[in-house]
């Protein structure tokens, strides 16, 4: 297995590798590594050496969506199993089929929590999905690449997209209508606070987004779904991780990483795909509803005066 990108990001991959069962990590590759690379793990400064020099079955890629998507693409073209971090890109235009993308898949952990497998392998018919994010992200956190949208997009790529493009799956039709509202209070770079949004669907399902980052509260992340027959599934934890199940029984994140690249693996040898993966192709439509949120919400900065 081949990691591109030593961050923060990557060091969590690191740490869900060690003990994976029939995985090693052959190579890093990161031109300026902040996270301790195992002792006697070659360092690459890009992933194209490295890919040669390694010839990996498996690449993990969690670079910042600027070069993601081009280093995921470069590794199928070498013939490996691709996993890339979310949101791989910020521009939904970039995931126009490529040879090679069908082995490319974004990499949404919390996908693989408990009971998730079944929802998705046959969807319940959903008439109204709620996603709901409030965590606590200070000025630290916006440093290098996330201090721009143009590098890394807004609060629903970076925080909010494993609830709402897990909702996405489940919910079918175009969008119809958005009546959306972005908060800038704090001043954290480009980056906003406080994202409501409803998004009306030709079917005529709707999804509620209620994702913040100024919370002072625990931290959670989690997707509310209404169904047809009255029936509620919450999909709960700190960053959905326990799925349908008790949040007291909820896998650990290393697990659910590991459970996802045995997924890939399993899906570029030739086996049926696991319902639970997330195509590079699908990504399209969570991209497209989030541009379509922040191209017509309203904006509230700290002067609290809205432009349209």
């Amino acid at each position: 297995m081949l990691l591109v990108g030593a961050g923060e990001v990557g060091a969590k991959h690191l740490a869900a590798l060690t003990g994976a069962p029939g995985l090693a990590v052959a190579g890093v590759a990161d031109p300026a590594p902040r996270t301790d690379v195992p002792g006697g793990v070659p360092l690459f400064a890009s992933w194209r050496p490295a890919l040669k020099a390694v010839t990996p079955d498996l690449v993990v890629v969690a670079a910042p969506p600027g070069t993601a998507l081009a280093a995921a693409r470069d590794a199928a073209q070498a013939g490996a199993a691709v996993l890339v971090e979310k949101p791989a890109t910020t521009d939904p235009a970039a995931l126009v089929p490529r040879p090679g993308d069908e082995r490319v898949f974004v990499s949404f952990q919390p996908h693989f929590a408990p009971g998730l497998d079944s929802l998705l392998a046959e969807p319940a018919a959903v008439v109204r999905a709620e996603v709901l994010l409030a965590v606590r992200r200070d000025p630290g956190y916006f440093r290098g690449w996330r201090r721009t949208y143009a590098a890394a997009g807004g609060v629903l790529h970076q925080q909010a997209i494993h609830g709402l493009a897990l909702a996405l799956r489940l919910v079918p039709g175009d969008v119809e209508k958005v009546d959306a509202t972005v908060a800038h209070r704090r001043g954290l770079a480009e980056t906003e606070d406080h994202v409501t949004a409803v998004i009306t669907l030709t079917s005529g399902a709707t999804v509620h987004i209620d994702a913040r980052i100024d919370h002072d509260g625990p931290p959670v992340h989690e997707l509310v779904l209404h169904l047809a027959d009255g029936r509620r599934l919450d999909v709960r934890g700190r960053n959905l991780e326990a799925g349908l199940g008790e949040i007291a029984a909820a896998p650990t994140h290393e697990a659910l990483r590991r459970a996802m690249y045995a997924a890939v693996l399993d899906a570029a040898d030739g086996h049926p795909t696991h319902p639970c993966l997330f195509p590079l192709t699908a990504l399209r439509r969570p991209l497209e509803v989030i541009d379509r949120v922040y191209r017509d919400a309203r904006v509230v900065r700290a002067a609290h005066a809205a432009a349209a």
